[in-house]
């Protein structure tokens, strides 16, 4: 089957530029009753890779053009393609693994190979792909199923503390506060959660319309003014007038926003928070700096994996700054932080300025 023909179903894509090896892979592998597209270069591959995600990629490691190798890691790189396992197929000696593996690559079979081995291999690498995603499906139905006693809880306890049942004591009233508000910092974990699950899928749906985001900042900036208020430190703006409307996931955007002005509130005792707007030649930019405690230069290296938690008392749950990468990394710009402890904090991200 070629590459030009429609998948139907579940399929395992072979690429290699020899198309008898090709013949060779698709016989053995339609004997156990597998669909086999066939792509003869990593160019090809990589587009039908874009069209529709196999179950399994057998790939050539020499390969005129793009090899295995930079097939493997273009695959690995691309945020929106979700885990699929990679067979690399290769004559060639032990360093050849070392490559492939340090490229993203999950098993090789070597040349010749036996038709037996090269099957067990495919269902060793079928049934990886499939506790894959089983476990991830897990995490987005448990995700789903937290979150929905937790708004029934909390609909039930703000209730109550509007006496719609009697009256309660005061202290009752305290203690119900402290539950909701802990109800509500667990649904937002868990939102969280679910958002970086789907970007990491590639499952995430991202609406692209024009924004302007000067009125995006001061829309954020106008939410958490009072938590600025109720620390007694500044918030000073500026936000160039002259910044172009740009295409972007709004909602998307302002939860990045939040996330870092929200972050230098909590992180900044006394002083000030600046929040700036601006573009260069061919980029748009926005800023937050701050005075607050500072991120160590060891922190700050590992900052935005998953799950990363700062050593301070303060720091969340390692999920917020991950999430407005994933966040930024799909409108194609970047996000950096400096910082120096004691002194404060800057995060900047960039979003590339539209053309014409």
């Amino acid at each position: 089957m070629s590459v030009t023909q429609t998948v139907q179903g579940n399929y395992i894509l072979a690429v290699d530029d020899i198309p008898d090896n090709l013949l060779l892979v698709q016989l053995a592998l339609e004997q156990e009753g597998h669909q086999v597209i066939l792509a003869h270069s990593g160019e090809a591959a990589l587009k039908q890779i874009k069209q529709a995600p196999p179950s399994l990629i057998l790939l050539d490691v020499m390969m005129p053009g793009i090899d295995g190798y930079e097939v493997t890691r273009r695959i690995r790189q691309d945020k929106s393609i979700p885990f699929i396992p990679i067979l690399l197929v290769t004559a060639r000696e032990e360093s050849s693994l070392v490559a492939g593996l340090n490229a993203g690559a999950d098993e090789f079979v070597r040349k010749p190979f036996q038709i037996d081995e090269l099957q067990a291999r495919v269902r060793s690498m079928l049934r990886l792909k499939e506790t894959i995603d089983q476990r991830e499906n897990f995490v987005s139905c448990l995700t789903h199923d937290l979150r929905t006693p937790l708004v029934a809880a909390n609909r039930m306890l703000n209730l109550i503390n509007q006496k719609a049942f009697g009256d309660i004591t005061t202290e009752q009233e305290e203690a119900i506060t402290n539950i909701v508000n802990s109800n509500q910092n667990m649904l937002e974990m868990l939102n969280s959660l679910l958002e970086t699950h789907q970007y990491e899928l590639g499952q995430k749906i991202l609406s692209f319309i024009p924004c302007d985001l000067q009125q995006l900042i001061q829309e954020v900036v106008t939410e958490l003014e009072p938590l600025v208020i109720e620390k007694g430190i500044k918030l000073e703006k500026d936000l160039k007038s002259n910044v172009q409307e740009i295409k972007c996931d709004r909602l998307e955007l302002r939860r990045v926003i939040t996330n870092l002005i929200g972050n230098a509130i909590k992180f900044t005792d006394r002083g000030s928070i600046k929040v700036s707007l601006f573009q260069n030649e061919s980029e748009i930019l926005v800023q937050i700096q701050d005075t607050g405690i500072g991120i160590s230069s060891q922190e700050q290296q590992t900052i935005f994996q998953r799950y990363h938690q700062g050593n301070h008392r303060r720091s969340g749950k390692g999920l917020g700054l991950y999430l407005c990468q994933q966040i930024i990394n799909a409108h194609q710009g970047t996000i950096t932080v400096k910082s120096e402890l004691g002194r404060g904090t800057i995060f900047t991200f960039s979003l590339p300025r539209p053309s014409g």
